[in-house]
């Protein structure tokens, strides 16, 4: 098993740190709700399954919806993708290039995606 080294998601600031990094790095955003069980569910998949290596390009970013509402809305509207619970979206170059919700988050189903992505996830 390999931690995870999420960056919490709790300001509008820190939404703007995370358009800078997709400049240079592949940025994934997980959005989780506390009342949600798909939500714990997936996060626990996903981090049983994480491998730091195969991910050294992508850097993870956790967002509460519950906790912090207005950013959530923020980041659908910035993206422009509709509101899930639980969601995941990889954002390259200030640009949502993925996303996927429910049960449709796996490890296996975001590397795919971050591989077909290419050279930001080469160290």
């Amino acid at each position: 098993m390999n931690n995870m080294d999420w960056i919490k998601l709790e300001s509008a600031k820190d939404f703007h740190d995370l358009i800078s990094i997709s400049e240079s790095k592949l940025c994934m955003i997980f959005k989780y709700s506390s009342r949600c069980g798909s939500s714990a569910v997936a996060l626990d998949r996903l981090e049983r399954s994480w491998n730091a290596e195969d991910m050294s390009g992508v850097q993870p970013f956790f967002l509460d919806l519950i906790a912090n509402r207005d950013l959530s809305n923020m980041v659908s509207q910035e993206f422009d993708v509709i509101h899930e619970s639980p969601q995941v979206l990889l954002i390259e170059n200030s640009d949502s290039v993925f996303d996927t919700s429910h049960f449709s988050i796996s490890y296996d189903n975001i590397l795919s995606a971050v591989m077909k992505l290419g050279t930001k996830n080469e160290n």
